[in-house]
């Protein structure tokens, strides 16, 4: 029978996704994640097995947090409304991000993702969820005529996830309001959204580290 894990998961869960979110995976040291959770390296390894349990677990921690969150906030707006204000949300918390960490998920799809086959599924699953959010607001919308069926909702949806990723790696080198809104608003106008209204703005935080 496994022994209970004597402290606080969701907080070292936390801190351990705020140390991979920040310096990637192969920039996080033991050393960053004892000082962060305030753990010493035998009580992490002992919950978690060793440094990749700890990035598996931050990752499952961070799609479920930041991403999951966000797509149950925006699935109670109507279709092209939820679209947008998911955009809203991102323009600005990447125009918040002062330390422009961008997406943990994009940035590990970058970094680890392409040698590790573990971790690239993890990653494309976590993605796979954002695109079928958009499908599924897109098959809508273009059931009830809000958004155009001059495209499948299949290809559109892809094309919303490509345009989320190159926004959240813009972000992080050019964190520029017109440059984003530029690189979102042509991808919201081909779903038929011509008239610029704005969203209702999501309540709520991405993750818990996003309230500081």
């Amino acid at each position: 029978m496994a022994r209970p894990r004597e402290f606080d998961e969701d907080a070292v869960l936390d801190a351990t996704v705020q140390c991979f979110w920040r310096f990637g995976y192969e920039g996080t040291s033991v050393k960053d994640l004892t000082e962060k959770t305030g753990l010493t390296a035998a009580s992490l390894y002992n919950a978690y097995g060793d440094k990749r349990g700890l990035f598996r677990a931050a990752l499952d921690r961070y799609a479920g947090e930041s991403v999951g969150n966000r797509i149950r906030r925006c699935e109670a707006l109507a279709p092209l409304q939820a679209i947008t204000a998911f955009f809203d949300d991102i323009l600005r918390r990447s125009l918040n991000d002062r330390q422009h960490k961008g997406c943990m998920l994009v940035n590990s799809a970058l970094e680890v993702a392409p040698h590790d086959p573990e971790f690239q599924k993890i990653i494309a699953g976590a993605l796979a969820r954002v695109e079928s959010f958009f499908h599924e607001c897109i098959t809508a919308g273009q059931a009830d005529g809000t958004i155009t069926q001059s495209l499948p909702a299949d290809v559109l949806a892809r094309h919303l996830l490509g345009v989320l990723m190159g926004v959240r790696v813009l972000a992080r080198v050019r964190p520029e309001k017109a440059l984003l809104q530029g690189v979102i608003a042509p991808a919201l106008a081909l779903l038929g959204r011509a008239d610029g209204a704005a969203s209702q703005p999501l309540t709520g935080s991405d993750h818990p580290a996003e309230r500081h």
